[in-house]
């Protein structure tokens, strides 16, 4: 037994690491974009699409990849994912122009569509219902600690090695990933899941494809460019269709059905609006931290841990608080807390030093660990076994469209607030457009020129716009509370109410819920009920 249980906690390391390379990998080309256009040759339509490349692919693919892993083994296709993974950080190693870098990019998105959400769905198969808020919360933290430690592993690389080193440190814990799940993991799957409908598939590619394209492209070409309305429109109609033939499935990959369940529905709301809210924090904070406070790519990287600190705090304590009180009310006051932190964030001032950051970061950091780990905990819980992977997969997909809205919108904001304000008056017109699109730019125009009034202007404006965005966050993240607290059921009201139906088991000994945990004498693979294992 003993050995059994060191091996699901070995097994969740592997997990742990998997998900840290997701957690960084989505920061540490901010940190490199720079260089690689200095060295490279890209435009900025090409550095976005290095950057944008991986979210539209990861994005469009998690749904297709849960139902796949339902299918075909959780740990076969999450393999097959660290390897894609790793086939497309080894291009991004060796190739030499803008265009391969994105190719190399979009196939590392298909592996991460492969890993999120199964890496979350064998959860139920290797731990019960008491030991999986630990589960959860350390996956949870480590991608959420993966996003600060992008700026400071990419700004020390790029210190010491070339701009290629960045998708070259991916390699190691890919490969200790996948080893680790070769001989840790245990193989589930789902006999009754259909065969893969291909139409649904490209449906579900190219609906949610061109939902994030048009997301991305909105803020910078306009929402009413014509690209952007052409692709906001298809996505409609492309998920409409999805939708519609769907019905005549009995299980169809967008299965919406999961979503009548209230516990997953709004344990699913209140991790996406979470998300969105820390999305938004996270993409502030590095032009306030390197710009106006003047810290360089590491430093930024090294001040955005206290957050990291809170969010482990939190999540050591979130899983036994929601297994005493209930996961409502500390869902609820975790948004409460979140919102608490942005609404403080807004009062930043331009003569602020990093303390008064750091606090509010802090605070930001347990909200969010108190938010996420019991609200992904309960989401998982409320699915059935046989449906983890489809089930994560929309989890995980709902999660990044949160994401990427906060980014997208939130950015759209920042942009507007910050141009209107920045002074360029006197500047020629080629220096004006450069300064008007970012603090950064400000500052180096500012630099070039020897005009210390344009970044005095440039930060002043920029803090006008992050003050309206974290005023936004903190609207939203109260809503997320308000509906949590208001719609949230009880799990353990449930688990009561099945203990004392008539006919329900009395025998001592005898459970009322499936158990994914191993018992004396089992094997670790033969742990998973009702899936099939694998010998």
């Amino acid at each position: 037994m003993t050995s059994q249980t060191d091996r699901r906690w070995w097994a969740l390391g592997a997990l742990v690491a998997a998900m840290l390379v997701l957690g960084f990998d989505s920061t540490i080309l901010n940190v490199a974009l720079p260089t690689m256009a200095t060295q490279l040759g890209a435009d900025t339509g090409q550095q976005q699409w290095i950057a944008d490349a991986y979210i539209v692919v990861f994005a469009a693919l998690m749904l297709p990849a849960g139902l796949l892993g339902d299918r075909f083994g959780r740990r076969r296709m999450l393999i097959t994912g660290l390897l894609i993974f790793l086939v497309g950080s080894l291009l991004g190693t060796l190739v030499d122009g803008p265009g391969l870098i994105v190719a190399a990019r979009a196939v590392m998105g298909v592996g991460a569509a492969l890993i999120m959400p199964l890496a979350m769905s064998v959860l139920p198969s290797l731990f019960g219902p008491d030991e999986r808020p630990k589960a959860v919360g350390a996956i949870s933290a480590a991608s959420a600690l993966g996003l600060p430690l992008g700026p400071l592993v990419g700004g020390w690389l790029l210190d010491h090695f070339w701009w290629g080193s960045i998708f070259f440190v991916n390699v190691p814990l890919v490969l200790i990933g996948i080893a680790a799940c070769v001989f840790l993991l245990p193989e589930t799957r789902d006999p009754s899941s259909p065969k893969v409908d291909a139409l649904s598939a490209v449906l579900t590619v190219a609906g949610l494809g061109a939902l994030v394209f048009g997301i991305i492209e909105g803020p910078g070409r306009g929402w009413g460019d014509p690209l952007v309305v052409t692709a906001l429109a298809a996505s409609v109609a492309l998920l409409t269709g999805l939708v519609l033939r769907g019905r005549g499935l009995d299980r169809p990959m967008l299965d919406l059905r999961l979503l009548r369940g209230p516990g997953f529905l709004w344990n699913t709301v209140a991790a996406a609006l979470g998300t969105l809210v820390l999305s938004g924090l996270m993409f502030l904070l590095p032009p306030y931290l390197e710009a106006v406070l003047g810290h360089d790519a590491f430093g930024t990287g090294l001040r955005m841990l206290p957050m990291m600190a809170g969010l482990m705090v939190a999540a050591k304590g979130s899983g036994a608080l929601a297994e005493r009180i209930g996961p409502r009310p500390v869902i609820t006051g975790g948004l409460t807390v979140l919102a608490c932190a942005a609404f403080l964030g807004s009062t930043t001032d331009v003569h602020d030093g990093y303390g008064a950051t750091a606090l509010w970061l802090s605070i930001a950091g347990i909200g969010f660990g108190f938010t996420m780990v019991p609200a992904m905990d309960a989401a998982l819980g409320a699915l059935p076994a046989e449906r983890a992977g489809s089930g994560s997969g929309l989890l995980m997909t709902v999660r990044q469209f949160g994401g990427s809205l906060g980014v997208a919108l939130l950015g759209s904001l920042l942009a507007g607030a910050y141009g209107e304000r920045v002074d360029t008056a006197g500047l020629p017109a080629r220096a004006a457009d450069a300064a008007g699109d970012s603090v950064v730019a400000a500052h180096l125009v500012a630099e070039r020129t020897g005009i210390p009034q344009l970044a005095a202007s440039a930060d002043r404006a920029y803090l006008h716009g992050m003050s309206l965005v974290l005023l936004l966050c903190g609207i939203a993240a109260l809503v997320a509370a308000a509906l949590t607290a208001a719609f949230l059921p009880d799990p353990r009201a449930r688990r009561r109410g099945r203990r004392t139906e008539p006919g329900a088991p009395t025998k001592p000994g005898m459970r009322t819920e499936p158990s994914m945990r191993t018992e004396p004498g089992m094997r670790t693979d033969e742990a998973v009920a009702p899936g099939t294992p694998d010998a």
